[in-house]
């Protein structure tokens, strides 16, 4: 097995925080395989005689994990005084019984990592070139439609949070399912090379970060919390995979770019309402805060030179260069100004539509009471609008070539997000169905945008572009596009569980000390890993 491009000291440093954990691991299953068998012996020969004696009070014992009861012991009893890390790495067996189950995810997530880098890093599996037909590319897509629309059509009655009524305006149900089969032709565009539908894919992107903006000002306008844990729920979600990607990989922050660009963007919606947060029920301070936003917009991507200037200092997180030689003309900034100018917009007007959403769900409600008549003019006219609005839309800009509409589209996006808004949500029937085989695969996009890359594409290089296909099966493309889609969509969403797994482990909702105390050792361990490899790396040049 070929390994393509160079060790570094991050994979090193991964390669023994991951031996360790599984070392350790494997120790804990032991263990409690052992406390196991010893309960389930002790529980037998109990039952071959008669216990006349009771209890004394003073013996005192605890109930742990599989049944079994075990005395306190002298050194459970000041468990909490001593460090987690010092109790790992003595392999205390209270400790490792204790988190036996999050060692085990923190394996099971290093393993996924070691197939991305086995299937995107060696020569063990091969790889294909893409190709696209456009009637088996409809086909696919269309049957999807149909199996979902078979076997999973529902129908749900959620109440509103704002009127107590099933409105169901813009409901997460809804939004799931808009994400998830956006989802799948963001994907298959990536995969058979779909390149004729490239503006209607920088159309899905903007409609993400829409959400982007929508979700988070309805979370914190609604919720007001502000804190510290809810920050670094919110940013483990969006970068702890594709932190780990970037270090066993060896890629750039913004080979992912899709990460960055919500990371900033979510940034942005909780400095706006975060600032002055006590105002927020006030609607001109509302709309101050978001005419600043469109301000602060202008600033840095409209006016020449500020750009540059701004993010110049971040280059070292936000740079990238392409490996294709064709690309090397373009300044390390030139893929981050692209792709977060595209949508630099969008996420305001989310913020905009989240703000009034409480305002058209009572104007939903009181429609859906009038007359039946004056209902159906209301909504005719509604529809007649849209549909006109997104034709023009179709016929003058989304037809133009990808160039000319990438000027436009910053400017215009929003108005085809609005036509599906309104077109979706037009009766109480089409607001209240969805299918959640889209749904289902809607929470898993960061997941299944991330790992597309690695194990269902394959670049082969450092900060390469996956112009190539993961090939498991040779000369049966149809069958290896079924194999490795399936595994690929598996892994994707055992990475969706393993992350929210890890992160109720290592990031406490209610102890900020807590959370402050994990973030030190965190960069600590690392540290210590990093300079660990670096040294290992470095004996070998030593020695010749």
């Amino acid at each position: 097995m070929m390994i393509v491009g160079p060790v570094t000291p991050g994979q090193v440093a991964f390669f023994i925080g991951f031996v360790s954990v599984l070392a350790a691991w494997i120790y804990a299953e032991f263990l409690e395989y052992k406390k196991n068998a010893t309960h389930s012996k002790t529980h037998s020969d109990l039952n071959l005689v008669e216990l006349n004696e009771t209890v004394k009070e003073g013996d005192r014992a605890v109930l742990l994990e599989g049944g079994g009861l075990q005395s306190v012991s002298p050194r459970a009893r000041s468990s909490s005084v001593s460090s987690h890390i010092f109790r790992f790495l003595l392999m205390e067996e209270s400790f490792l019984i204790e988190y036996r189950l999050t060692l085990r995810a923190m394996c099971e997530f290093g393993a996924l990592l070691a197939y991305f880098y086995i299937c995107d890093r060696t020569n063990l599996f091969g790889d294909s070139k893409k190709s696209f037909n456009r009637d088996l590319f409809l086909f696919l897509y269309f049957l999807l439609i149909i199996v979902s629309a078979i076997t999973s059509f529902k129908v749900h009655h959620d109440k509103s949070p704002f009127s107590g009524k099933s409105i169901l305006y813009l409901n997460r149900h809804q939004t799931e399912e808009w994400k998830g089969w956006m989802q799948v032709l963001f994907l298959m565009y990536h995969y058979f090379a779909a390149t004729e539908i490239y503006n209607a894919i920088r159309l899905f992107i903007a409609a993400y970060v829409w959400m982007t903006g929508f979700g988070n000002f309805s979370y914190y306008y609604v919720r007001k919390d502000f804190s510290l844990a809810r920050f670094a729920q919110m940013m483990w979600r969006l970068n702890f995979l594709v932190l780990f990607c970037c270090v066993v990989l060896n890629n750039s922050y913004m080979l992912y770019y899709i990460c960055p660009m919500h990371t900033l963007f979510t940034l942005m919606v909780y400095g706006a309402l975060g600032i002055l947060n006590k105002y927020n029920e006030i609607g001109s301070v509302i709309a101050g805060k978001i005419v600043a936003c469109f301000l602060v917009v202008i600033l840095i991507w409209e006016i020449p030179g500020v750009f540059e200037f701004v993010w110049s200092p971040f280059t070292f997180l936000l740079g990238y260069t392409d490996p294709d030689p064709s690309k090397k003309k373009f300044s390390r900034l030139h893929e981050w100004h692209f792709r977060s100018g595209l949508d630099r917009y969008i996420w305001i007007i989310g913020m905009i539509y989240a703000y009034y959403h409480p305002t058209v769900e009572s104007w939903m409600e009181k429609l859906e009471e009038t007359e039946v008549k004056l209902r159906i003019a209301i909504k005719t006219a509604v529809a007649t609008i849209a549909l006109t609005v997104g034709y023009l839309w179709f016929e003058h800009i989304y037809k133009l070539d990808k160039l000319t509409y990438n000027k436009y589209h910053p400017y215009t996006s929003w108005i085809p997000i609005t036509v599906y808004i309104c077109l979706r949500n037009l009766t109480q029937q089409f607001r209240s169905y969805s299918l959640t085989l889209f749904a289902w695969l809607g929470k898993i996009t960061l997941e299944t945008y991330i790992s597309q890359i690695h194990i269902w594409l394959r670049s082969g290089l450092p900060d390469g572009q996956p112009k190539l296909l993961l090939c498991l099966i040779p000369n049966y493309p149809l069958l290896n596009f079924m194999l490795t889609t399936s595994i690929y969509v598996a892994i994707s969403y055992r990475l969706f569980e393993l992350t929210n797994t890890l992160r109720v482990a290592f990031v406490p909702s209610k102890d900020n000390k807590l959370l402050a105390q994990n973030i030190i050792a965190g960069i600590a361990i690392s540290g210590i890993l990093y300079t660990l490899s670096f040294i290992f790396l470095q004996v070998p040049r030593l020695l010749v």
